[in-house]
């Protein structure tokens, strides 16, 4: 559906970008997204964030493959024409399969996660939490790696903003009532250890 090369050049435009034109943008080893129908440019991640990434990801997969699909940027989400997204992490219950495309996720997962970075916090705490919970993502986490917590952000109606339902601190045990799955300690996947990958 998505995701098909066009011949035609592309134009560079200020806005109004749509799934059609994200994908004939050429291969130049960046990440974007469509946010609102403007193309933004993802910075690239810190080792630090990519580390931190994996152990939550692994520790995740562990627990949860069997009941979820666990993916990791770069994966393109498209959540309509004109808003696509990267998440850090995130989960799509294998009842949900079929919005798995060749080429992207095409619509809303179950859980996505999003690890701040200096350069990522503003848009993870503001921009893709409203973006998340207006295309109807059920549960958002914000992974704070600086103060070693995890917010548990869920839609309790469709339409409406994110509740904040728990903040999770270091010797906390992060689980979830939507995916019961889950069930790690903040410290077990925020702190990088010498020892450990």
């Amino acid at each position: 559906m998505y995701g098909e090369p066009k011949d035609k050049p592309l134009l560079w435009k200020e806005s109004g970008w749509t799934v059609e034109d994200y994908y004939k943008l050429p291969e130049d080893g960046n990440q974007y997204e469509i946010v609102g129908g403007i193309l933004e440019l993802k910075p690239s991640p810190t080792t630090t964030h990519q580390r931190i990434s994996h152990q939550l990801e692994r520790v995740i997969t562990d627990s949860c493959e069997l009941e979820y699909i666990i993916l990791d940027s770069p994966i393109d989400v498209i959540l309509s024409e004109s808003e696509t997204r990267q998440p850090d992490i995130l989960m799509i219950h294998r009842s949900r399969e079929h919005i798995i495309e060749e080429h992207a996720i095409v619509g809303p997962p179950d859980l996505v996660v999003e690890i701040l970075s200096p350069n990522s916090a503003k848009r993870d705490r503001t921009m893709k939490k409203e973006s998340y919970a207006r295309f109807g993502i059920p549960e958002y986490w914000i992974a704070d790696p600086a103060n070693l917590t995890i917010e548990q952000y869920v839609l309790e109606e469709p339409g409406k903003p994110y509740v904040l339902l728990q903040v999770f601190g270091h010797d906390d045990t992060v689980t979830s009532e939507r995916i019961p799955c889950v069930s790690f300690s903040v410290d077990h996947v925020l702190k990088l250890d010498k020892g450990r990958p």
